[in-house]
């Protein structure tokens, strides 16, 4: 079916079919007939996996940036996900940069974007959640980052208003430091602006654990959905890969994940790796797209902004390879970025990858790519 749908949908402006694909799923989660019919259609083979302290149906996720304010996440979830990334989230509503800031590379099977985090805020997507939070099969994460206007110096007061304001409606969440489409985020992944910016997570998050959680919380769920993994700060690894074992000891809620960029060096991607452990973050997910260009063909080629898709599979192949050689076999890491095929996710996951999440591959070959890919595993 989608082999005849796409060339009605490629034949629309990107950001207008994203729209209308968004609110098709939408209103598929609002009916449960539908919902019911979808799930039927799209269900794929279980193949559990346990990360981050966290159960999962199967290794297979939608990648941040589909459903930037958590309007179509029950629809997603009907696909087979075994888990979905919601945002990013900003604190305040944003706009983003202006359109035209969407772009597919049909002969590359890419797209380059430079949205710039639009969205309508943090209050907006958690009202979402809420009501209907504990009704959901699928994983959720929230990815967050800062707002445009906010400076890098000031950025830890938007991460932290939304890991308390989620805290208690994500199973886990994403730290954006790595979109190269708001100007300035990236410079926080540097070592001692990252190191900074976690520790200030981490201590908000001990605090928070420290107190009751509220009822009907993700913190409030029954023993047997909380984690029970180490936390890295009590194995912690160094890029070495050295290992101090620690004592196992119940990690804080929720788990926090970082998400890197591609187009960072050796050491770079060392320096990151050391400030994410030293702090007690969950794990990382790799790789955002990438401002480098290989030899591209598409006419739109030339667009500035982030690239996605198989331009970006080897790349990001290989960051996944860098971080288990350089973490050991217990750090969990998602990859993220130019899974197209159910061959790229095998080749991911054998990479060293715990979860993968797909994106841009949806675009190309539709929703059963889902599928496929838990049949091929």
């Amino acid at each position: 079916m989608y082999r005849l749908i796409r060339p009605v949908l490629f034949r629309m402006q990107p950001e207008r079919a994203h729209t209308i694909t968004l609110g098709v799923l939408q209103l598929t989660g609002a009916f449960p007939p539908a919902l019911a019919v979808a799930r039927r259609l799209f269900a794929g083979p279980q193949v559990p996996v346990r990360a981050f302290g966290l159960d999962f149906a199967n290794p297979v996720g939608l990648a941040a940036g589909y459903d930037k304010d958590a309007i179509a996440w029950r629809g997603l979830a009907s696909l087979g996900f075994g888990h979905l990334e919601l945002g990013t989230i900003t604190p305040q509503p944003q706009a983003g940069n202006p359109p035209p800031r969407l772009f597919r590379l049909p002969d590359d099977r890419g797209l380059i974007n430079r949205l710039g985090f639009p969205g309508r805020g943090a209050d907006f997507a958690a009202q979402r959640l809420h009501k209907a939070r504990k009704h959901a099969r699928t994983i959720l994460g929230i990815n967050i980052g800062k707002n445009k206007d906010t400076p890098n110096q000031e950025a830890a007061r938007d991460y932290l208003a939304l890991l308390e304001r989620f805290a208690d409606l994500a199973d886990y969440l994403a730290v954006n430091v790595s979109s190269p489409n708001t100007i300035g985020l990236r410079r926080l992944q540097a070592r001692q602006a990252l190191s900074d910016l976690l520790a200030e997570i981490a201590r908000k998050r001990r605090t928070m654990a420290s107190q009751p959680a509220p009822p009907g919380s993700k913190q409030n769920e029954p023993s047997g959905s909380q984690p029970s993994a180490p936390n890295p700060s009590d194995q912690i690894a160094s890029v070495s890969g050295q290992r101090t074992a620690g004592t196992p000891a119940e990690p804080p809620r929720p788990p926090i994940l970082v998400k890197l960029s591609p187009d960072l060096s050796d050491g770079e991607l060392e320096d990151a790796l050391d400030a994410i452990v030293s702090t007690g973050m969950d794990g990382v997910i790799a790789t955002n797209t990438a401002l480098r260009r290989p030899r591209l063909r598409s006419p739109q080629a030339g667009q500035g902004g982030g690239l996605s898709g198989a331009p970006l599979t080897g790349l990001a192949n290989q960051m996944v390879s860098k971080i288990r050689r350089l973490m050991g076999d217990d750090f969990p890491i998602i990859g993220v970025g130019g899974i197209m095929t159910p061959d790229d996710a095998r080749r991911r996951l054998d990479a060293g990858a715990n979860l993968i999440q797909v994106y841009t591959g949806l675009i190309y070959a539709g929703p059963g790519l889902v599928k496929s890919i838990l049949n091929s595993l």
